[in-house]
């Protein structure tokens, strides 16, 4: 039976059992933090748990156990590919986002001499800038691409001003997890490739939100982070295969070196893994629950892509009608400053501001007192934060709206800052409190 876009938070808490949980004064949790990491659903756990019960052995071995593994890891292969849409050869698992992309620098600057050039940008996440900020020690000169700050967008002249014929890499990410920009990948892409550069696309907080596609992108190299759309804590990687066997990589003598198993070191977490492909098993189950008005944009889609691009179309659609509410919200309130793209730029749910006098711990204290979660600080994206002139205040309090959140939970968020005299007593006490 088809559901409507409606009910689609409906249908969705059910299947989180932490989305019942109470602070001990009463409060119902509201989990607005969803671009530190997603609720996970009971699917997941349970295909995790499953794992450990009935098979939890190594890889690559004669028997039954280990075989099983084996089948585990290449239906999560084929399940990602799905989700990235490329072939299932060209999925690599990691610890986590960044660890994979130190492993992608080390490996791609062996492909360097000193003097060549990489581009990063002021508004991604110190997980895909610090691992090309440390080839600096071998003689790589890193170009940053400015961010304005009036708008929270990049400067695509200052980005073409600094694409030169000795450009080796342009590392950029998909959208922004602090102000939720989302940036035009193709273009940048495009741009690089015509100096042959390689490109790497950080899609970890753009994954939950919206269907990626790898193909039409064009890039060598794309991450992901599977805990940020209702996973475990593991990182996933599409590597262009032809792009990747050019590559060495740091790697143990016996390890594989062929693509995608030449990036990827030391046993991998094989329950997290599992737990990784019934998170896009989740995804595509939405898909087909919630496909109806979505035909058009999945036209020409089959079998699980098809459900898995429907699923995040219709999660995307959703959270969009939540976005405006908020923002319309926030910006009513004489005391809230939002940082972010302009309206009629593309951007995910992910909302933040700062409070007139107060820093940015405070208030999220403050929310999390009345059982709303929020995040507050820089979420790693510090170059962002230190260019928006707000390090001083505690950076940014961060609002990320996932499908399984309410407007009724954004109608408490809202109420709460709203009630400025409350919000001042409470810094008040913490004033006190810490001296």
């Amino acid at each position: 039976m088809q559901l409507k876009i409606e009910q689609l938070p409906d249908y969705l808490r059910d299947q989180f059992p932490s989305l019942e949980n109470r602070m001990p004064a009463g409060y119902q949790l509201a989990y607005l933090d969803g671009p530190g990491g997603y609720q996970v659903p009971l699917s997941v756990i349970r295909a995790m748990e499953e794992y450990f019960v009935k098979i939890n052995a190594n890889a690559e071995g004669s028997y039954s156990t280990s075989i099983a593994t084996d089948e585990m890891l290449d239906g999560a292969r084929e399940a990602f590919a799905d989700f990235f849409g490329c072939d299932s050869d060209e999925v690599a698992f990691g610890a986590n986002m960044t660890t994979l992309n130190f492993l992608l620098s080390q490996a791609l600057v062996r492909q360097m001499v000193p003097g060549d050039r990489v581009i990063i940008t002021e508004i991604d996440h110190e997980g895909n800038r610090a691992p090309w900020l440390h080839l600096k020690e071998r003689g790589i000169i890193i170009d940053e691409v400015r961010v304005d700050t009036n708008t929270c967008t990049l400067d695509m002249d200052d980005y073409a001003s600094k694409l030169r014929a000795n450009t080796r890499v342009v590392a950029v990410n998909y959208a922004s997890n602090a102000v939720g920009t989302i940036t035009d990948v193709r273009r940048f892409v495009s741009m690089a490739k015509k100096v042959g550069a390689y490109t790497v696309v950080d899609a970890v907080h753009y994954a939950a939100h919206a269907p990626i596609d790898v193909k039409a992108i064009g890039c060598d190299f794309l991450l992901a982070s599977v805990y940020k759309f209702f996973g475990p804590h593991v990182g996933v990687m599409y590597a262009n295969k032809e792009a990747l066997s050019m590559l060495r990589t740091l790697r143990v003598k016996p390890a594989r070196p062929q693509p995608p198993y030449k990036i990827e070191t030391g046993t991998l977490n094989h329950e997290g893994i599992a737990g990784a492909a019934a998170a896009v098993a989740f995804v595509a189950d939405a898909g087909r629950k919630f496909a109806e008005g979505l035909a058009e944009e999945a036209e020409g889609l089959t079998g699980r892509r098809r459900d898995v691009v429907a699923g995040l179309l219709a999660f995307d659609h959703y959270e969009k009608q939540l976005t405006s509410y908020l923002i319309d919200g926030l910006s009513k309130l004489p005391e809230v400053t939002l940082y972010g793209p302009p309206a009629g730029h593309p951007r995910t749910s992910t909302v933040s501001f700062t409070y007139r006098g107060l820093n940015s711990r405070v208030v999220a204290r403050y929310l999390d007192s009345l059982g709303i979660l929020v995040w507050d600080g820089d979420f790693f994206a510090t170059t962002l934060v230190e260019r928006l002139g707000l390090k001083d205040q505690g950076g940014l309090v961060r609002i990320g709206i996932a499908p399984y959140n309410t407007k009724g939970e954004l109608t408490r968020l809202l109420d709460a800052l709203a009630d400025a005299d409350s919000l001042r007593r409470f810094s008040v006490g913490a004033a006190k409190e810490s001296n």
